[in-house]
């Protein structure tokens, strides 16, 4: 583990991932201190452009975008990361066990991922969002943990299955140790970069899908996020009125958190991938190769 993380802290893209992530989670923690406008209270003209008084501008309903995207940081990280937990949890879980266990244990494991791989992620979740109705962010987040697993079980089983050949695992075995100790102590532990990757693809996803669903009109119009930002920007026409404020915000701040997740998502694949760490070594033998031709 602490070589794993000094790796991380040694690599450009880890750095900077992690101060993108940590700026928009000190926003959506601080976002009393940042604005004294309310998110659900009329505080300007409709539509007035950003100016000093109003940062990012305002609304058609006159709210400050500003004070809405700060406060909307917090549902979308809690959606993101309360799925995102979920999944890799889940997935994680059955994975080992379906790995570890082998058998019939392994067999029904996979038949419901199987299951669960062969139905499209994206129409599930309309239907369910759809039968549901206006779901809320807890909905949202729950429905995403409990259908977006499958994924994660594949991997980690894999992993699982060449780890239990490993001979610290089959020493544990003779010496009587129990197989929930084997698979927490002596499995777990070596499947931290798998599972970090896990973690933070999910949550990736599960931000982006949470503001799909709500940019369809299936959220809770009631609630402060960035896809309810994205959804009240298109019933106004923002664009069409040249309101370009109120749809450009909430869409680079998604982007913008998912830049950072993917630098660090490609930070730890890049540790716990050395073949992958050759592309540095690339880009300077190309630099290399440039100057030596700008020499002739």
């Amino acid at each position: 583990m602490k070589k794993l993380f000094a790796q991380l802290l040694g690599n450009k893209k880890a750095l900077i991932g992690v101060t993108i992530l940590l700026v928009i989670v000190l926003v959506a923690i601080f976002a009393p201190l940042l604005t004294e406008y309310s998110p659900v209270r009329r505080v300007g003209r409709p539509h007035q452009p950003p100016s000093w008084e109003h940062w990012l501008g305002t609304t058609r309903l006159g709210h400050d975008v500003f004070a809405r995207l700060v406060y909307g940081a917090r549902v979308s990280l809690a959606v993101g990361f309360g799925a995102g937990l979920l999944i890799t949890v889940i997935g994680t879980v059955l994975g080992i066990i379906a790995g570890y266990k082998g058998g019939i244990v392994d067999e029904v494991i996979n038949f419901f991922t199987n299951m669960v791989l062969v139905v499209p992620n994206l129409p599930l979740l309309l239907v369910l969002a759809a039968f549901i109705g206006q779901a809320s962010p807890l909905v949202i987040a729950v429905i995403l943990g409990l259908t977006s697993w499958a994924w994660g079980v594949r991997v980690t089983r894999s992993e699982t299955l060449s780890i239990r050949q490993k001979d610290y695992v089959k020493s544990a075995e003779m010496l009587g140790e129990p197989a929930w100790r084997i698979m927490a102590f002596e499995v777990f532990p070596n499947l931290i970069s798998i599972v970090g990757i896990n973690f933070i693809g999910s949550v990736i996803f599960a931000v982006i899908t949470e503001a799909t669903l709500e940019f369809l009109g299936l959220g809770d119009p009631n609630t402060v996020s960035w896809g309810i930002m994205l959804y009240n920007a298109q019933n106004a026409s923002a664009l069409s009125v040249g309101a370009w404020w109120d749809l450009l915000s909430p869409c680079l701040a998604l982007a913008l958190l998912g830049l950072g997740l993917a630098l660090i998502n490609f930070a730890i694949d890049e540790v716990a991938n050395p073949r992958l760490r050759t592309g540095n070594m690339l880009g300077r033998w190309f630099g290399l190769v440039r100057a030596g031709e700008g020499k002739l």
